[in-house]
């Protein structure tokens, strides 16, 4: 019995110091000595530019989003190609060319650190506590952004971009796109609902709308009857695939649970948005129903994938470095 019990402790001995070194890279107070006001200047900073530009918070959110899916959160989505580079960087990939924004809040953001604080806070913990800020500042939650990335010194080709999830896509193939970062179903469903607030440009629901699966002048049979009338009016066949279409039609600037309402009702704009309710049996279905009737628990889900999704792939200590400017590499 006396050796069960100390096998016991140093058996969760050992798994204490496993979870205490597994969270110990990244820290809410990184920056406490080093760069104490960071989040403070940010947020003036996002609060200001958000006045001008209503779809800055979403743009932020997903600038950190897209940078974490492809090589992990190392502030690789910000740097400009290289007039060397003979490979498009991801700027430049399908998913994001043309697609993206924000840049310019991060640059300032950047450059107001660089004058406190000089060579301190890399720009992929600014992007990390600029999409926190924006949710909140849309009406979403707040949480306790862990702090100490640093800064990835390649920008990864084009063909890594595939690895972002896309608006055709299966749900079998968003579940493989959010495992292979250790995110599972709850994760993809929770951040999924980030689509509560911002906006899609028709290109992305084009085929939807206009050649579903393959058959010409056909659209999903899936949307809502008025709904798709208001889609086709937004994106007419021939018309300009740029135009942009809110994701979420009743709140598109405010960061609520109406995402997931959307989705039971076939509202859904975006394909692989609404799979999530579509496939019969499939366990997103009761967390769309979850988090369609309880905002509190959506919110208290979001802000742990954001956590979650925060750590995919970082790098801290002597890895990579702290840009000076978050276009390209020191």
């Amino acid at each position: 019995m006396y050796l069960s019990k100390t096998l016991l402790f140093i058996l969760f001995s050992i798994w204490i110091l496993f979870g205490v070194l597994g969270n110990a890279q990244l820290s809410s107070g990184f920056y406490s000595t080093t760069c104490p006001n960071a989040t403070v200047i940010a947020r003036g900073l996002i609060e200001q530019a958000s006045r001008g530009d209503v779809r800055l918070t979403a743009k932020v959110m997903r600038l950190h989003f897209h940078d974490c899916f492809v090589n992990g959160c190392d502030g690789s989505v910000l740097l400009d190609a290289a007039p060397a580079d003979v490979v498009e960087g991801e700027k430049e990939a399908f998913q994001n060319a043309g697609s993206l924004g924000g840049f310019e809040v991060i640059d300032d953001i950047k450059t107001a650190l660089e004058n406190v604080c000089p060579g301190v806070v890399s720009c992929a913990d600014i992007l990390a506590i600029a999409a926190e800020i924006s949710v909140a500042l849309a009406g979403g939650p707040s949480w306790d952004v862990l702090l100490g990335r640093r800064d990835g010194r390649t920008a990864i080709s084009a063909d890594a971009v595939a690895t972002l999830p896309l608006g055709s896509d299966s749900l079998h193939i968003l579940t493989s796109k959010f495992s292979v970062h250790n995110l599972d179903t709850t994760d993809l469903v929770a951040l999924s609902g980030a689509h509560t607030f911002g906006r899609v440009q028709c290109r992305v629901i084009n085929n939807r709308l206009h050649s579903f699966i393959g058959k010409k002048g056909q659209s999903d049979p899936t949307i809502e009857t008025k709904f798709l009338q208001t889609l086709l009016r937004k994106c007419p066949k021939g018309g300009d695939l740029t135009v942009r279409v809110n994701l979420d039609p009743t709140s598109p600037d405010s960061f609520d649970n109406d995402y997931f309402k959307n989705l039971q009702n076939n509202r859904g704009v975006i394909k692989s948005d609404q799979i999530l309710f579509s496939s019969t049996g499939a366990p997103t279905v009761s967390l769309v129903n979850h988090f369609a009737e309880s905002q509190s628990d959506f919110y208290r889900n979001f802000a742990r994938s954001m956590i979650k999704m925060g750590n995919v792939k970082i790098l801290t200590g002597s890895e990579g470095e702290i840009r000076r400017e978050c276009r390209r590499v020191n």
